[in-house]
C-alpha cells in the first residue's frame, strides 16, 4: 500500500510539472541544495565545513554550449560545492566551482570555468542570499558573462509537518520554495539563451517530491529572467526549467536529468540536454573537548 503511496504522489508531482508544454525542460545553473545528513550530529561538535563533489556525463546534448560565448556542446561537468556556517543559521557562505569540457574538442580538456561566491541565510521560513558569479572560457579568449544578485525566497512547512500527510505516506515528503531576486550589478550575463539582452531580475521555484525516506526523490527548479533593456522589465525573457530524479545511498547520490533552456518573448535558440550525474557529499566538524577542538571528518 505504501509503494501505491509513493507511485501515487510521483504521478501527480510529474503532472504537475508537465501540465507545461514539452517545450519546458531546462537548464540547472547552480548546484541543487544539500539534503540532511544521514548520521545525526553530537551536540558536543561544531559544525565546520560541508559540500559535495560532482561530476557528470551530458548523454545528449544537442544544443547545450560549452562556453559562454555559446560555442562548442558540453561533453563533462565537474563540480565542487563547499558551504560554511557563520552565526548559526542566519549566515553561511558558499563557493560552486563549475567546471565543462566541449564535446567536440575532445571530451577531456576543459572549456569553462563557472565561479560562484554567496553569502545566505535563513529567518524562519524566509531566505536569502548576496552572491557573485563569474562564468569564463578556459581554452581560448571570448565572452566573460558576470553578475551580483541579491534573492530571497520563503520555504512554507514541509508537508511531513501535516498530520494527514504523515498518516498517509509516512516515508514520503514534500518540500517546496519560491523567490525573487534582481541582479543589481550586471557586466555581461545575458536575459536570454541567444545572448541577447541583459538579465535584471529573477523569479525561482523549487520542489523536492522525497518518494522513500531521502533515498529516492523527484525535483524540480523553474528559473525566470527578465531583460533590463525590455520595454516590460518585469516580463520574463528566459525561461529554465530542470526535471531529475535522484536515488542517494548514504553520503552518494546519482541523478538522472533532463533541462532546456528557452526564450520566452521572441524566437531563437533553446539549450538542452540529458546528463547523469555523481554526487559525494563529506562534512568537517570541529569536536568540543577539554583539551580543545580537533578536526573530525563524517562520513
Amino acid at each position: 500500500m505504501r509503494a501505491l503511496y509513493a507511485l501515487t504522489i510521483a504521478a501527480l508531482f510529474l503532472g504537475i510539472c508537465l501540465t507545461s508544454p514539452p517545450e519546458l525542460w531546462a537548464l540547472e545553473k547552480y548546484g541543487r541544495p544539500l539534503p540532511e545528513m544521514e548520521g545525526a550530529h553530537d551536540d558536543s561538535e561544531e559544525h565546520w565545513v560541508r559540500g559535495y563533489l560532482l561530476s557528470g556525463a551530458f548523454m545528449s546534448n544537442p544544443s547545450f554550449a560549452a562556453r559562454p560565448d555559446n560555442s562548442g556542446l558540453v561533453g563533462l561537468r565537474h563540480m565542487i560545492h563547499l558551504e560554511t556556517d557563520l552565526y548559526k543559521e542566519y549566515l553561511h557562505f558558499y563557493t560552486d566551482q563549475n567546471f565543462f569540457s566541449d564535446r567536440q574538442a575532445g571530451w577531456v580538456s576543459l572549456s569553462e570555468w563557472d565561479s560562484v561566491y554567496a553569502f545566505t541565510g535563513t529567518v524562519q521560513n524566509w531566505g536569502w542570499r548576496l552572491q557573485y558569479e563569474r562564468d569564463a572560457p578556459l581554452d581560448r579568449s571570448g565572452i566573460i558573462q558576470a553578475y551580483a544578485d541579491t534573492l530571497v525566497t520563503y520555504r512554507p512547512a514541509d508537508a511531513r509537518s501535516l498530520s494527514w500527510w504523515r498518516s498517509a505516506f509516512p516515508d514520503q515528503n514534500l518540500t517546496v520554495y519560491a523567490g525573487g531576486g534582481w541582479l543589481f550589478h550586471n557586466q555581461s550575463y545575458f536575459a536570454r539563451p541567444d545572448n541577447s539582452g541583459r538579465a535584471l531580475f529573477r523569479y525561482v521555484a523549487h520542489a523536492d517530491l522525497d518518494l522513500y525516506r531521502n533515498r529516492v526523490i523527484l525535483f524540480v527548479d523553474g528559473n525566470f529572467f527578465t531583460d533590463r533593456s525590455a520595454a516590460n522589465v518585469l516580463r520574463p525573457s528566459e525561461f529554465d526549467l530542470v526535471m531529475g530524479l535522484a536515488v542517494r545511498y548514504h553520503e552518494m547520490e546519482i541523478a538522472l536529468i533532463h533541462e532546456r533552456d528557452l526564450p520566452l518573448d521572441r524566437g531563437g535558440l533553446v539549450q538542452r540536454y540529458v546528463a547523469l550525474q555523481l554526487r559525494y557529499e563529506f562534512e568537517w566538524t570541529k569536536s568540543s573537548n577539554p583539551a580543545g577542538k580537533q578536526l573530525s571528518l563524517h562520513r
